[in-house]
């Protein structure tokens, strides 16, 4: 099974934002299996993780300010590493150890990383009591049994550091892919911080077979499909996934 999402409508509580995007990906044609996995509802799951890691004294408090850690370089410095966890008003940083976290990505090929040298002990719950990004996900994708992740290439930086977390968890590395993110003509991502159009349902077939072109893939004339859902079958039947180009970013202007 590879990351399996579902909608069963939408959670109690579920923010207007997130019924849109389910909304739009049901415009594309995109469907899944199982019901929707909300992290609001995944909180008791990530603090039985964080305890394990406590019990086993991998991770530990930090009380480090901002100015602190601007202070230290882009590194973290482990100063807080004795430190106990008894207080909710500190971020838990994971203690890491110096050696390469290697991985052979499906798409940009072999890719390493240091992460005590390149990062330090990195934050799996925040001050806020929030709990972080890299915690959160890996505890999803172990739950689901997601066997495959296909991501933009922004979140290449982070893989190793979730694959650290999934080897002292205990739990199975799933297989990466990471496509190039799609900016505009400036070399800007395409984000609604960056105040790009937002995605509209009615254009599903061109939109839809614009990304194939720009992904490396080669669809026939948009005229031969009568609708997205036809359109994706051919992608599905066709898919290469080494035609995708091994880069960072693509221009959305220019599908290749």
């Amino acid at each position: 099974m590879a990351g399996a999402h579902g909608r069963s409508g939408p959670a109690p509580g579920t923010s207007r934002a997130a019924n849109e995007i389910l909304h739009q990906l049901e415009q594309f044609n995109l469907t899944w299996d199982g019901t929707v996995l909300y992290q609001s509802t995944r909180l008791g799951a990530y603090a039985a993780a964080l305890e394990q890691l406590r019990q086993r004294q991998l991770c530990y408090a930090c009380t480090c300010t901002r100015p602190q850690i601007r202070a230290m370089g882009s590194i973290y410095n482990g100063h807080c590493r004795e430190r106990a966890i008894n207080s909710r008003r500190s971020s838990i940083r994971l203690k890491t150890v110096p050696q390469p976290m290697a991985l052979t990505d499906v798409i940009q090929g072999d890719y390493s990383a240091d992460i005590a040298a390149d990062c330090g002990d990195f934050i799996i719950r925040r001050k806020d009591g929030f709990f972080a990004y890299q915690l959160a996900v890996v505890v999803d994708d172990e739950f689901q049994g997601v066997t495959d992740i296909v991501r933009g290439y922004d979140l290449l930086e982070s893989t190793p550091r979730q694959i650290y977390l999934q080897q002292v968890l205990h739990y199975r590395t799933p297989r990466y892919g990471h496509i190039p993110v799609i900016t505009d003509e400036k070399g800007e991502k395409l984000s609604k911080q960056r105040f790009a159009a937002p995605i509209a349902g009615k254009q599903a077939l061109s939109l839809t077979h614009n990304v194939l072109q720009l992904l490396g893939q080669l669809p026939p004339a948009l005229s031969d499909f009568a609708n997205n859902a036809a359109l994706l079958e051919w992608a599905v039947t066709h898919w290469d996934i080494q035609a995708i180009p091994k880069l960072a970013t693509i221009t959305a202007g220019n599908p290749r």
